[in-house]
């Protein structure tokens, strides 16, 4: 999966014309997300027609009637994003079966943050051990080539997601930190 962030204060952030160029190199050789937070309709047209994704991660504070709502409305499969700090986030989960395709477990921003998710910190996996997920889920946060292969271990997770830890500078990605994270991550997992 290659995410694609629509959210102005990240430096990650895309524009329509970015993102369509982008998305055309990477169409028919991955699958395409489109990352939002707490966008209204309007917006995600606009991201939808721009970039034609495959999935839509809602990373914001959407209810589940609101990512329900996105989810028969624009006919894509829907991830939403779950920020944890403690046990007691995990209870938010249930309330979402049925509702979307897939959870994003991630840190949570810590209290003065301007972007959600784990802004490079991961959260104490060994928590989810003990916990019963039943919607397909995919770990991020924090994740980067050195920490990744214990995340897998512990977590036992089958899919997961990373961003800043694949970063040389906040926004720019860097191709030998990917390779060696695909490659931890691959070796963690066989």
């Amino acid at each position: 999966m290659l995410g694609f962030v629509f959210f102005p204060p990240s430096p990650r952030h895309l524009s329509l014309v970015s993102a369509r160029k982008l998305g055309a190199r990477a169409a028919g050789r991955a699958t395409i997300v489109a990352l939002t937070v707490d966008a209204d309709d309007a917006t995600l047209a606009d991201v939808i027609k721009a970039l034609t994704p495959d999935w839509l991660q809602l990373h914001g504070a959407e209810t589940p009637e609101r990512a329900s709502a996105i989810r028969a409305r624009f006919g894509l499969p829907v991830m939403k994003a779950i920020g944890v700090s403690t046990a007691a986030d995990f209870k938010a989960i249930p309330r979402y079966k049925g509702v979307i395709d897939r959870v994003l477990l991630d840190a949570k921003p810590p209290k003065h943050a301007t972007r959600p998710g784990g802004n490079a910190r991961p959260f104490d996996w060994t928590m989810i051990s003990a916990e019963v997920i039943d919607i397909p889920w995919m770990l991020s946060g924090g994740l980067n080539p050195a920490n990744v292969a214990e995340a897998i271990r512990v977590t036992d997770a089958s899919a997961i997601d990373v961003s800043s830890g694949v970063e040389s500078a906040p926004g720019v990605k860097d191709a030998g930190l990917i390779r060696a994270f695909v490659a931890k991550a691959r070796a963690a997992a066989s």
